[in-house]
């Protein structure tokens, strides 16, 4: 029998009743695009996620204060409780082979006033290097300088949601004054914006030099955070362990579970929000693909019923010289052809959900090929899986018995 005339006889069995055959391939179709979607919004998910991390910095370590532990005494006061990270730290890490740039920071919240409006914000003080650590780029004006460090200048940058805060959106305040914690500043610059991650938003964010902030607001030269940019993502773990090294020796602690800092390494963080993101994904997919085992017992039922109505016509081609491997073929090839028809919509009307959501700002979605591939890989196969005994049952039917069946 030949492959064209197979298709031909496929084509025809399909049309013969469009509505059946349209309520069977509605099962595969909802199971693809139900996977599709949710493939796509898992990976877009991952992505976005990712892309927040890693807008913080490049090849990023952050250096955080730990529990300060009293020697001798069974006493945690609680992680970030304890005030021993010093700009002395982030200088000598700074000679640390591996580190391309440092940024220590110390960073509160405080009461900002200006022109008769007053918001709280975070107020970071920083050094030069922090835009290149953090990946922030300026909007209006400069950023603090070193030489406004050395000199200990009552000057500021705003984040473009404190500017609006304070002196109106899309204003340029740059030359006005505030007023943190009844100090008076300078406004000197206004970041781009930028967006919010899980450490926070540096558009909600005022800098001012880090000795300013640690002379006159907190009367300590402690530092908050050291942020440290490695040379290259491979010698993340090395450098870690060279920071992790110095800290205990500078700070006299011999047993390194009772270190009083911490250190976040950020691509240990990409990977764990990988991890849990393809477990969402998986576990999205799995969900979906119930859908697509209910779509294939809907082909096997529909299958059973067509052999059942057709076997006059089954025994008249095997009385005639039809072999069983065609008649087997015929069958398999007509629900293989439901799901890969039904596959195909779903895929379409899958990428359309997903492109919706996405075009809505509903929730980020990622199509990729591969879950493509992966939606027709498994139509193909459940048309195979679920039509081979309905196939199997028409081709060993005899043909004595088909045509005397009424």
């Amino acid at each position: 029998m030949k492959i064209i005339d197979i298709l031909e006889e496929t084509y025809s069995a399909l049309v013969a009743n469009k509505v059946r055959t349209g309520l069977t391939m509605l099962g595969i179709i909802i199971g693809i695009a139900s996977v599709i979607a949710m493939i796509s919004i898992g990976q877009g998910a991952q992505s976005s996620i990712t892309s927040s991390i890693q807008s913080i910095g490049s090849n990023l370590l952050m250096v955080m204060p730990g529990a300060q532990r009293t020697p001798g005494v069974q006493v945690n006061t609680g992680r970030g409780a304890a005030k021993t990270l010093t700009s002395e730290d982030a200088t000598a890490i700074s000679s640390i082979t591996g580190v391309k740039a440092i940024a220590p920071e110390l960073s509160s919240r405080y009461q900002v006033t200006a022109k008769g409006t007053n918001t709280n914000t975070s107020v970071d003080g920083v050094n030069g290097s922090y835009p290149t650590v953090k990946n922030l780029e300026i909007d209006l004006g400069n950023f603090i300088t070193e030489q406004n460090n050395k000199a200990l200048s009552k000057v500021a940058v705003l984040g473009p949601t404190v500017r609006d805060d304070l002196f109106g959106e899309g204003s340029n305040p740059v030359g006005q004054t505030i007023r943190i914690n009844g100090i008076q500043f300078n406004v000197i610059g206004v970041t781009a914006t930028k967006g919010g991650t899980g450490f926070g938003s540096s558009d909600d964010m005022i800098f001012i030099p880090l000795t300013t902030a640690q002379r006159f607001l907190a009367g300590s030269d402690y530092v908050s955070t050291i942020n440290i940019q490695a040379e290259s993502t491979e010698i993340m773990t090395q450098v870690q362990t060279d920071v992790t090294d110095l800290l205990l020796t500078r700070h006299k602690i011999t047993d390194p579970t009772l270190a009083d800092f911490n250190i976040m390494n950020q691509s240990d963080i990409v990977a764990t929000a990988s991890s849990v993101t393809d477990t969402f994904t998986t576990l999205l997919a799995a969900v979906a693909g119930i859908s697509l085992i209910v779509g294939g017992i809907g082909i096997m039922n529909m299958m059973l019923t067509t052999v059942t109505e057709r076997t006059r016509e089954i025994g008249l081609r095997k009385a005639i010289g039809a072999k069983s491997k065609d008649i087997n073929l015929q069958f398999l090839i007509e629900a293989v052809s439901m799901t890969f028809i039904g596959g195909l919509i779903g895929v379409i009307l899958g990428w359309l959900i997903g492109y919706t959501l996405s075009s809505l700002n509903i929730i980020q979605t990622t199509m990729s090929l591969m879950s493509v591939l992966l939606a027709f890989g498994v139509s193909a196969g459940i048309g195979i899986i679920f039509g081979y005994y309905p196939a199997r049952r028409a081709s060993k039917l005899n043909p004595i018995e088909a045509l005397r069946y009424e």
